[in-house]
């Protein structure tokens, strides 16, 4: 097969380290890898391709940062091919496994998908499956979600959403109605400017309050208005959802960053920033980074 290049930038290759110590068996809850083209190969209707970005690498920058979990999370690029996600987490079962870092995924699915596979995916550590609705029709992909959302209860799995929450017509009642928790990526898509006043923000954080719904403190580089850290708008959606529903987060790098339209972040400065947006209340970095991904994840 033809092998095609890159044509987003890499992540930096020494991110700094981060100025604080991480608690024992924090996570980073969402980061993806790529790669070898030539063994995994993208589909061709994605919108960008990446650099590859292994297991190895991931598991590098994880020992750097002081995590001792992480979730990979299924990139658009691979459609519902979940192979390569599936050899990594085999690849780090049993006695061969990565000393030091526990391991969790979110796969992405279709109908085609057998009872037989769910249950196979569950004991290689997936915990959910991910519905992009921000490059795909919002009803349809919706629709396919709730079926599957049925089929997935009973293993304890939720739906993950890339989604705009400013965009996607009545996402709460949507979101309230699914019979499993709903996870939703990078702060929602929530453009930092509009501020914490805006009825999707509150419906989000009512979702949190009623116990349905987790977000991700994640992405601030894709919301913000600034083009590198500190996210001083991104600062101020973080305080707001740790004051109302710090029971309800998680952190995640993203790491390896595609299509950025910021600078290249920096991973130890996104770790900062979590840091300074919680006001470095040791209290509130366990819960985000160690208790609230352990209760979602079942590590």
């Amino acid at each position: 097969m033809a092998i095609t290049p890159p044509d987003i930038t890499p992540p930096l290759a020494n991110p700094s380290k981060p100025q604080h110590r991480l608690p024992p068996a924090s996570c980073d809850s969402h980061a993806h890898i790529f790669g070898p083209q030539a063994s995994y190969p993208y589909a061709t209707t994605r919108s960008y391709t990446p650099h590859d970005a292994s297991l190895e690498d991931y598991t590098r920058l994880l020992h750097h940062l002081g995590f001792e979990r992480a979730v990979l999370v299924q990139p658009s690029v691979y459609g519902t091919d979940n192979r390569l996600m599936m050899d990594a987490l085999q690849s780090v079962q049993g006695d061969d496994a990565d000393l030091g870092i526990g391991w969790r995924g979110v796969v992405v699915l279709d109908d085609s998908v057998t009872d037989a596979e769910l249950e196979h995916m569950h004991s290689l550590g997936v915990r959910g499956i991910r519905l992009n609705l921000l490059y795909q029709g919002a009803d349809v992909g919706y629709a396919q979600a709730a079926r599957l959302a049925q089929r997935i209860a009973p293993l304890g799995w939720h739906v993950q959403f890339l989604v705009n929450i400013t965009t996607f017509e009545d996402f709460a009642g949507r979101l309230a109605r699914l019979p499993v928790d709903s996870v939703i990526d990078h702060f929602g898509h929530f453009p930092a400017g509009k501020g914490v006043d805006v009825p999707e923000f509150i419906e989000l954080k009512t979702l949190m309050r009623d116990g349905r719904s987790w977000v991700k403190l994640s992405g601030p580089n894709r919301i913000t208005s600034h083009d590198a850290a500190p996210f001083s708008d991104v600062q101020l959606l973080a305080e707001d959802l740790l004051e109302h529903a710090p029971n309800r987060l998680v952190f995640g790098t993203d790491w390896p960053h595609v299509q950025m339209r910021t600078s290249m972040p920096d991973d130890g400065v996104l770790v900062d920033e979590l840091y300074r947006w919680t006001g470095n209340d040791a209290a509130l970095i366990q819960q985000v980074l160690v208790d609230n991904p352990a209760q979602l994840y079942g590590f």
